[in-house]
């Protein structure tokens, strides 16, 4: 029977001591926080299930919007469009709102499931609130003028 040499047995064992030291993959950044959603005031208008309803040039098919706001501040946003002889085709969106002055602010945590770059503006809307009652939500985008029905608690968009 061979022996290893004493010499060759310690450098595998420096190599050994060494690679368990090693860092196992890329550093990873800090993720950034997410933001916590604060409370709605108590009695605000706004919190409910609001149905928009529009037609857009160019677009075969009606687009249908939900908006979710609800008391603890938290939102679902879903957009589908329904067209004839297709299926539905939808974006399904969730984060915060609050209310700005006259304005109400959806900013977007989570789009399709998948969290998003928290960043990138394009995930923050506001809309200038015209009007908001028992039964109407009026608001002004950047894309035009929003009107919505109040709906029953629980409504979603059919398929």
């Amino acid at each position: 029977m061979r022996l290893i040499p004493i010499r060759i047995l310690g450098i595998c064992l420096a190599a050994a001591g060494l690679a368990a030291c090693a860092p196992t993959g890329p550093a990873r950044k800090a993720e950034p926080a997410v933001p916590q959603c604060q409370a709605a005031a108590a009695g605000d208008a706004m919190v409910g299930n609001w149905l928009s309803v529009a037609s857009q040039r160019g677009v075969a098919g009606a687009l249908r919007t939900l908006y979710t706001l609800n008391p603890d501040g938290t939102m679902v946003y879903v957009q589908q469009i329904k067209r004839p002889r297709a299926p539905s085709q939808g974006l399904h969106e969730s984060g915060c709102w609050h209310r700005e002055g006259t304005a109400l602010v959806l900013r977007t945590i989570l789009s399709n499931g998948s969290p998003v770059n928290l960043d990138d503006p394009i995930y923050t809307n506001r809309y200038e609130v015209q009007r908001a009652d028992a039964t109407t939500l009026r608001m002004q985008g950047v894309d035009g003028t929003v009107d919505a029905r109040r709906m029953s608690p629980g409504y979603r968009l059919p398929f």
